[in-house]
């Protein structure tokens, strides 16, 4: 197994210890030629969307990224990644617009609305949750599924080949998240 992490800003070391810790090996997708690399899945780290969406363009990720997910490819946003993702993000344009989701950015504050708690994410249980300057899901439609719900606002969802989160479980010790992550690239 060998997922692609985007390294283009924000927390994208934490998520390779993490798939490390799981035994599955990562590389970053800094440059074009690095998509010439044979991988399994892709994670889209939390970090500050718009910079992301800029530098993806900028350097040539964004067609052929946008293409690998519609195709199929395994794909799984955090944070910021949540909100490429998304078909419609209040307030701007969206940047990939691949999942039936519709997210609000900052929705819980600047980095003094940052929070930690425990909820259930879909059939896997609890998980820990940290929440940092975080969106949330606002309407879920088409082929989406809601997989965990905090203060009553959608934090996580998967839609086929696509999961995100509004949390970063990359920030805490519990693997369940990447675990539920990897099986999605297994069975691709």
């Amino acid at each position: 197994m060998r997922i692609g992490v985007l390294a283009l800003q924000g927390a994208f070391i934490e998520h390779e210890q993490m798939l490390s810790a799981l035994g599955a090996e990562s590389f970053e997708i800094r440059q074009s030629l690095d998509l010439e690399k044979r991988f399994d899945g892709l994670i889209i780290p939390g970090g500050e969307s718009t910079v992301q969406g800029k530098l993806l363009r900028e350097l040539g990720l964004f067609g052929p990224l946008k293409k690998l997910i519609e195709d199929g490819l395994p794909v799984f946003g955090t944070c910021a990644g949540l909100i490429l993702l998304a078909k419609e993000i209040d307030g701007e344009n969206a940047h990939f617009a691949t999942m039936d989701i519709k997210v609000i950015r900052n929705a819980y504050g600047r980095q003094l609305g940052s929070f930690f708690t425990e909820a259930d994410f879909g059939d896997v249980g609890k998980v820990p949750m940290t929440f940092i300057r975080a969106p949330y899901i606002s309407e879920v439609f088409g082929k989406a599924k809601p997989l965990a719900v905090v203060y009553g606002k959608t934090v996580a969802a998967r839609q086929d080949n696509q999961l995100v989160t509004a949390f970063h479980p990359e920030l805490t010790n519990d693997t369940k998240i990447h675990e539920y992550f990897l099986k999605m690239c297994y069975k691709n």
